[in-house]
């Protein structure tokens, strides 16, 4: 469109997002505007795209469709975004060597944004490979054990994974998986975090 411009763009984003969360709940703009304080006509020139609400209208909005802000810059979009597609079998193989242990890996999953830092491994350990290093880190981490038993050490609280079993841990505790059980053990792993 001639004249348009990033902040007209986000204008129309946060009015559509606003519409469709409105519309989904099932409301009127007139509901909306008793609810947040915000008069029916300056809604709807902010679905239009109209208007550049400001945060404390946001704000209002979010609260009374109980959402939180960002949800109403979801259609927001950049011009650019990211995707990684791992066929059955696939992924980058890797070894990590730690101490007297190795073990294999493939990493199915890795995004890297100014906000996130988004990984997702699939590891296998033997028993007779000495004793898997432990982690602290950031953000959170899911254990997803696909094949085997191994025994998982968060602090100082062990657990028993066997297939099937999963667990997310805050990442700041040591964390990590202390004796395999069976002759190998297969897990997904995925950890999210803020660089």
């Amino acid at each position: 469109m001639q004249g348009d411009t990033p902040g007209k763009r986000i204008d129309r984003a946060i009015g559509a997002s606003l519409k469709e969360l409105r519309q989904s709940r099932k409301q009127s703009a007139r509901w909306l505007a008793e609810q947040s304080g915000i008069s029916a006509a300056m809604i709807s020139r902010i679905e239009n795209g109209l208007v550049s609400p400001s945060i404390d209208t946001l704000a209002a909005l979010a609260d009374a469709l109980e959402v939180p802000i960002v949800s109403l810059f979801r259609e927001a979009r950049t011009e650019h975004t990211d995707y990684t597609l791992v066929r059955h079998g696939q992924g980058l193989k890797s070894t990590r060597l730690a101490g007297g242990h190795c073990h294999e890996y493939v990493n199915l999953a890795l995004h890297s944004r100014k906000d996130l830092r988004f990984q997702a491994r699939r590891v296998t350990l033997l028993r007779d490979e000495g004793r898997p290093p432990t982690y602290i880190g950031h953000g959170v981490v899911f254990v997803q054990a696909l094949e085997g038993e191994a025994i998982y050490r968060y602090g100082e609280t062990r657990y028993t994974l066997a297939a099937g079993d999963s667990i997310s841990v805050d990442a700041e505790l040591n964390h990590g998986f202390e004796e395999v059980l069976t002759p190998e053990f297969v897990f997904l792993t995925v950890q999210a975090e803020r660089p």
